[in-house]
């Protein structure tokens, strides 16, 4: 299974209008449900008078960590169609909320697919798409005694340090590679006094 993929580096915007109405969509870039959330509640807040507010997330690698939402508009005309521009980006960890101001004229399903499906798309296209790897998380801790081992094991294979504390008792966060980890891993259990623990994945 791969440990890499495609998203965006950071938020865009997009823009599609049609007979009066307005779509406007908003790209980032998300690695949970919970940031997603906070998105979308202040898209709200900031676009209190917009009609509808549809979205679409897609997460991870594999095709099971997604939602759409339709907001009110007619079933599988707004979420469905931006969360197809995810997939036809071939994007991940990625949220697109459309806010929808009505125009006054309707324009009906097939209007409203396309209507979200090019918003959602503009704002992809005004994005900066990345490759990223797939990390584990992990936090070691260890007596002072034995920072220059620590160290030195960092510096030797290039570990991303995200946090760090030294005190009395130390502790350091570190990603690595997915497909590297194991390996690494082992190899920092052999340092006395060190205890490794698994946080998360993303």
């Amino acid at each position: 299974m791969t440990d890499a993929y495609f998203t965006i580096k950071q938020p865009s915007e997009g823009v599609y209008k049609e007979k009066g109405s307005k779509f406007i969509a908003f790209a980032y870039p998300i690695y949970n449900e919970e940031e997603f959330k906070e998105h979308l509640t202040q898209l709200k807040k900031d676009y209190h008078d917009a009609r509808h507010h549809c979205y679409a997330f897609r997460l991870g690698l594999t095709e099971n960590e997604y939602r759409y939402s339709d907001d009110g508009e007619p079933n599988n005309s707004a979420g469905k169609p931006i969360y197809g521009q995810l997939l036809s980006s071939n994007i991940t960890n990625v949220t697109i909320i459309v806010i929808r101001y009505f125009g006054g004229t309707k324009l009906g399903v097939g209007g409203l697919i396309t209507a979200y499906k090019e918003a959602a798309r503009d704002a992809i296209n005004n994005a900066k798409i990345v490759k990223r790897t797939v990390n584990h998380f992990y936090t070691i801790k260890f007596d002072y005694a034995a920072m220059s081992d620590v160290m030195n094991f960092i510096k030797l294979h290039n570990l991303n340090v995200t946090n760090q504390v030294f005190e009395n008792n130390c502790s350091i966060e570190f990603n690595i590679r997915t497909k590297e980890a194991e390996q690494v891993i082992t190899e920092f259990e052999k340092i006395e006094n060190v205890k490794i623990e698994f946080l998360r994945t993303i």
